[in-house]
C-alpha cells in the first residue's frame, strides 16, 4: 500500500517465446517487483478462475461484467446472450473493428494483517488482459469455444454432455480476446512492518485462504442408475 508510483515510459521490446512483451498498458504503476509477463504463470492463474471480469465501454459510461471463459492456447473465449449489446458490437472482425476490452481474473490466497492498519494487504495472484474482442462466427470455432468454456468449469464435461442445438446455440455468443498484451501480478509473504512497530502487542501474520471442492449433491431427478463419472470424483 504504501509503494511509491513510477510512470515512467515503457520501451516495447522483443520477448522470448515464453514471455509476453510488457507495454504501457500492461507494467503497473505500483509495486512493478510484483509483475510478471511468464506465459505459464499466466495461464495457470487464468485456468484456475472460473469467472472473469470483462470491462468496456457502453454509451460513454464504464461497464463491468462478471462471467464464464475458456482458454485455448493464446486465446480466450467468452460467453455472453446474442441480444448482448457489447457482443454485437465485437462484430467478427470483418464488418466492426471490434470491441477494446479488460478482461482481468483474481485469485486471493491470504490476508495479511500486519500491526498498523497502512500495511494491511492481500496475498493474491491476478492477470489483466488488454485487447481487441470478437465475436466468433465460425461454426467450428464456435463448437471449439463452447467446449472450451464447458472444459474450463469441469475439465471432460464437454464430452460427457449434450452439445448444444440450433436454437440454444443461436441464442449463444461467444467473443475472442487473444492474449498478446498481459500481464500477472502477484503477492506473496508477511506482513510488511515498519520498525518501529515490531514491539507493538497486535497480533501480525497471514490467515490463508482455500477454496475447494465439496462432495457432489446428485440432481433430485437423476437417475440412480447413473454413476458419478470419475473426473468428477476426481475433484
Amino acid at each position: 500500500m504504501s509503494a511509491a508510483a513510477d510512470t515512467s515510459t515503457v520501451s516495447e521490446t522483443h520477448a522470448p517465446d515464453d514471455t509476453y512483451t510488457p507495454t504501457d498498458r500492461t507494467v503497473p504503476t505500483r509495486s512493478r517487483q510484483r509483475a510478471s509477463y511468464d506465459k505459464e504463470l499466466v495461464h495457470s492463474i487464468l485456468d484456475e478462475a472460473y469467472v472473469c471480469h470483462l470491462g468496456f465501454v457502453r454509451d460513454g459510461a464504464p461497464v463491468v461484467l462478471p462471467t464464464l471463459f475458456g482458454r485455448v492456447g493464446e486465446r480466450l473465449y467468452v460467453h455472453g446472450s446474442t441480444g448482448s449489446r457489447p457482443l454485437r458490437a465485437a462484430g467478427d472482425g470483418t464488418s466492426a473493428p471490434g470491441l477494446p476490452v479488460c478482461l482481468t481474473v483474481t485469485h486471493v490466497d491470504g490476508l495479511v494483517l500486519a500491526r498498523s492498519a497502512f500495511h494491511h494487504s492481500l496475498n493474491y495472484r491476478s492477470v489483466v488482459v488488454h485487447g481487441t474482442a470478437h465475436q466468433v462466427t465460425d461454426p467450428e470455432e464456435l463448437r471449439t469455444a463452447l467446449d472450451a468454456l464447458v472444459d474450463h468449469v469441469v475439465p471432460g464435461r464437454s464430452a460427457d454432455s449434450r452439445p448444444g442445438n440450433a436454437k440454444e446455440l443461436a441464442a449463444t455468443a461467444v467473443i475472442r480476446l487473444d492474449l498478446d498484451e498481459v500481464s500477472a501480478k502477484v503477492r506473496t509473504g508477511g506482513p510488511n512492518d515498519d520498525p518501529e512497530d515490531l514491539a507493538l502487542p497486535y497480533w501480525s501474520g497471514v490467515i490463508p485462504v482455500q477454496g475447494g471442492h465439496g462432495t457432489p449433491v446428485p440432481a433430485d431427478d437423476l437417475d440412480p442408475s447413473v454413476a458419478l463419472p470419475g473426473y468428477l470424483a476426481a475433484l
